[in-house]
């Protein structure tokens, strides 16, 4: 198939949507940072399943980095992501300039409480207001019925699910699975960060995390085995951890034993920070 019909601008979006709403069509939304993994194409594929269209934002957000995180740096390669999003079928491409989302005077910030308590907000104290105005931001532009985000930023999925509750944004929230490579290491656009040998040490993030949530599905104490997660990645080459935690999968509170958790994590590889989850069944 052709590629998708690419626009930057609102007024274009809103026009092209606009069409298909009068055609009787549905229409899914992915947003994305661009750098498009297998990670990505799965989200439009689930898209797909669930409407006739498929809007693609590509937009490298800078209001959820900090001073010091890589928002210069960060990877952008537009042409490569369109071909990867005319292989998945997708219909639209939304790839607005900085001015476009945030034109001069721009003043409103949109802050969720709830699930974006702790973990990442520990270390980015304004990612997570930064991902609430501009996923606001992109749902009333482009007014999908539902829009697919990848549990691997699980913390995000759950902001983005209350920012919907509690906004009453008419928009269908769908987690989609973490993508793995063949050795469980989770599809993040950051990998491209990583040498050869920190990719072998990046993999075992997921194993470890995968061990400690079935010691805690079986009684293991959670301190305990959280604290031995923790030292077993600086074990592994990682360099420092910001966090390994199980919290409730729904709400992200403190995990309580009757009630399926996530096992949480977030650590370092020289400059990369990579973060992953696993579920905890209940035992």
């Amino acid at each position: 198939m052709n590629g998708p019909t690419v626009v930057d601008s609102v007024t274009a979006l809103r026009a092209q949507v606009r069409d298909w709403r009068r055609a009787g069509l549905r229409v899914a939304m992915v947003p994305t940072m661009g750098a498009l993994h297998e990670g990505h194409v799965s989200l439009v594929r689930i898209a797909l399943e669930r409407a006739e269209r498929c809007v693609v934002s590509i937009f490298v957000n800078p209001t959820q980095f900090a001073p010091t995180e890589d928002l210069d740096k960060y990877p952008r390669q537009l042409a490569r992501d369109l071909d990867r999003l005319r292989d998945a079928g997708a219909h639209l491409a939304f790839t607005p300039r900085v001015s476009e989302m945030y034109p001069a005077g721009f003043a409103t910030k949109i802050s969720v409480g709830g699930p974006s308590g702790g973990l990442e907000t520990d270390f980015r104290p304004s990612f997570f207001d930064g991902v609430a105005t501009v996923v606001a931001k992109l749902f009333m532009q482009a007014a999908p019925d539902c829009a697919v985000f990848g549990e691997k930023d699980y913390q995000q999925l759950c902001v983005v699910r209350r920012l919907c509750r509690d906004l009453d944004l008419p928009v269908e929230i769908v987690g989609a699975p973490t993508v793995r490579d063949a050795h469980g290491l989770a599809m993040s656009s950051r990998n491209a960060y990583l040498g050869e040998a920190e990719i072998e040490i990046a993999r075992k993030l997921n194993v470890i995390l995968r061990q400690t949530a079935e010691e805690l599905a079986t009684g293991a104490d959670e301190t305990k085995a959280t604290g031995d997660a923790a030292k077993a990645l600086i074990e592994a080459g990682f360099q420092k951890v910001d966090y390994v935690t199980a919290r409730q999968a729904m709400t992200l509170a403190p995990w309580q034993r009757d009630r399926n958790g996530r096992l949480l994590a977030a650590a370092w590889l020289g400059t990369t920070r990579l973060i992953d989850n696993v579920e905890i069944l209940p035992g």
